[in-house]
């Protein structure tokens, strides 16, 4: 009797941990289940979201990265005119560019006329948004000054162009608002004709400085707002408490501005000179409708884009093949140039941080 009392005993523990090895095991198969579940469901939730962007992909694809390739294989041909067949004739558009004087004079003009607007662009839309965010100043208006300066952003740069045409007068300088008023104001041309001082109205767009100049005008007119914007919302990244400590320690506005703002405004600075830059040599429209599509005068107005226009397109020329050498040609040297700009404008201290220095 009392060794079947102690087999029972016995049998007893063993039977629990079975059971209780039993649970654990249902409880593991039920998260496993759970968890293939949730994979599914979020598998299939994915499967949505290729179907959403699927649109996306497939008008980028058509619009932008096709004509990209083409472009890129196009610069290797020799494709120009109505002729619908070409060959490939390896670096010999390449090799015409390179000596091609008049390309690099259309880059030179987009770069003269791109920094006289950079410049005062950012230079007053640095002033601008330091004065606007300075807390101890606290300027009423702010928003609504925001709102007007970053309006011109808002137009259209043909509508731009075509009024300032206007104004100015490209073919009816006489008549043309400008010189009315300057008229009105005893300022006219003085010219020399057959010994005789003759006075007539101004011919703007014949004069390369004041060309260069309205152009440099109007795209600063129109950019220097979202500028200002841009520094604004990166002053208000910086700390408030970096502006009260160093009030604390007796800093004025110009030393807080020099050593506080300056330097944590870089990133964003830097990311305005080079997006800035890539539109700039990219500039065509304000100069194509200033200047008769030509660059008038001299050529001079000319720009890299308006150039590889004239040579593609307008003129009656068609080269297709060498449109497409200009425009790579317009790609390396924005890449160039952006690589020049991060290399002087990088912060050394990092670089010293990444040697081990």
């Amino acid at each position: 009797m009392s060794d079947i009392i102690g087999q029972e005993t016995e049998t007893q523990p063993e039977e629990k941990e079975n059971a209780l090895q039993e649970k654990v095991n249902l409880v593991k198969e039920n998260k496993k289940l759970k968890a293939r579940k949730s994979i599914g469901h979020e598998a299939r939730t994915n499967r949505w979201g290729y179907f959403f962007i699927a649109p996306f992909v497939i008008v980028f694809c058509i619009f932008n990265l096709w004509p990209t390739l083409y472009t890129f294989i196009l610069s290797f041909t020799d494709l120009h005119g109505l002729q619908t067949d070409f060959k490939f004739v390896g670096f010999a558009n390449f090799t015409k560019l390179i000596k091609d004087q008049y390309f690099w004079g259309s880059m030179g003009n987009t770069f003269i006329i791109w920094t006289f607007n950079f410049i005062p662009q950012l230079g007053l839309a640095l002033v601008l948004s330091i004065w606007l965010s300075d807390v101890r100043l606290n300027l009423t208006g702010k928003g609504l000054f925001r709102a007007v300066v970053y309006m011109p952003n808002l137009l259209t740069a043909v509508s731009v162009a075509l009024l300032f045409r206007s104004i100015f007068g490209y073919n009816a300088h006489v008549t043309a608002p400008a010189n009315q008023f300057l008229r009105y104001l005893g300022f006219q041309d003085t010219k020399i004709v057959d010994g005789v001082a003759v006075k007539e109205a101004f011919n703007f767009f014949r004069n390369v400085a004041f060309s260069r100049g309205l152009v440099a005008f109007i795209q600063w007119w129109m950019w220097y707002g979202h500028t200002l914007i841009m520094l604004m919302a990166g002053i208000t990244t910086i700390p408030v408490s970096l502006y009260e400590s160093a009030s604390i320690d007796g800093a004025n506005s110009s030393q807080t501005t020099w050593y506080i703002t300056l330097p944590l405004l870089r990133p964003i600075m830097l990311y305005i000179l080079v997006t800035s830059m890539i539109g700039g040599m990219q500039m065509f429209d304000i100069p194509f409708l200033l200047t008769n599509m030509l660059g008038e005068p001299d050529y001079k107005i000319r720009t890299t884009t308006m150039y590889q226009y004239n040579m593609a397109l307008g003129r009656g020329a068609n080269d297709y093949a060498y449109g497409a050498a200009i425009s790579i040609g317009i790609f390396i040297v924005t890449i160039v140039l952006a690589l020049i700009i991060f290399f002087f404008l990088q912060d050394r201290s990092d670089l010293k941080k990444n040697k081990g220095g």
